[in-house]
């Protein structure tokens, strides 16, 4: 059950961030002890890893702030945020952490914990892409840097949080729904507001 929590919210942050938890696991594997990547997943934390990880990472936080760019920036990112969200659930839940000490998750089939990252990260990816055009027309832009630091800063606990202390992790995403169904029903509600006023007009 654990290192399902550990997969999901590894693969969540992947949703919001797509280089956040890798670069995190990557990190974690390399300086901290009470964690180990299984061999597999071992190269996450390599040099050559680390280094375009976290170039890709400080790339997609700068992006993510532009208003405009960051929409085209969510296209791009409908492939890469699912498929790192597959890879940190895969090497997440099945990796050696603080509070999984015996991984076990479907053993013998890899490909399902991995199968299992992609579509949480691409739910968390769609709602994302949807809010963002929103929020940018109606602020003008205005808010696209402070959300997108929300943003970044929550994936970044979540990874840390799916990690060390997965309970508090599985809390955060439930917040996180939540928000998204809340925000999305507003969104629902004055769209239906705009398209009755011509009628009520008439």
């Amino acid at each position: 059950m654990l290192e399902f929590l550990v997969g999901s919210g590894l693969a969540t942050a992947a949703g919001l961030n797509a280089w956040m938890p890798l670069f995190v696991l990557g990190v974690a594997d390399r300086f901290v002890p009470a964690v180990e990547l299984p061999g597999g997943w071992a190269w996450l934390s390599s040099d050559v890893a680390l280094w375009v990880v976290g170039a890709l990472l400080v790339v997609e936080i700068v992006a993510d702030k532009i208003p405009a760019v960051d929409s085209v920036n969510d296209v791009i990112q409908t492939v890469v945020r699912p498929a790192a969200g597959g890879i940190a659930f895969g090497a997440g839940s099945s990796a050696e952490t603080v509070r999984v000490d015996d991984p076990d998750l479907l053993t013998g089939t890899a490909w399902v914990p991995i199968a299992i990252g992609v579509v949480i990260a691409l739910a968390v990816h769609m709602v994302k892409a949807a809010v963002r055009p929103a929020v940018n027309v109606a602020t003008a832009g205005v808010a696209a840097p402070v959300i997108s630091t929300v943003e970044d800063v929550t994936s970044l606990g979540l990874s840390v949080l799916a990690i060390i202390v997965p309970i508090i992790a599985l809390v955060v995403i439930a917040g996180l729904v939540a928000a998204a169904v809340l925000t999305l029903r507003g969104r629902r509600r004055s769209r239906a507001a705009r398209d009755a006023r011509p009628s009520d007009d008439g």
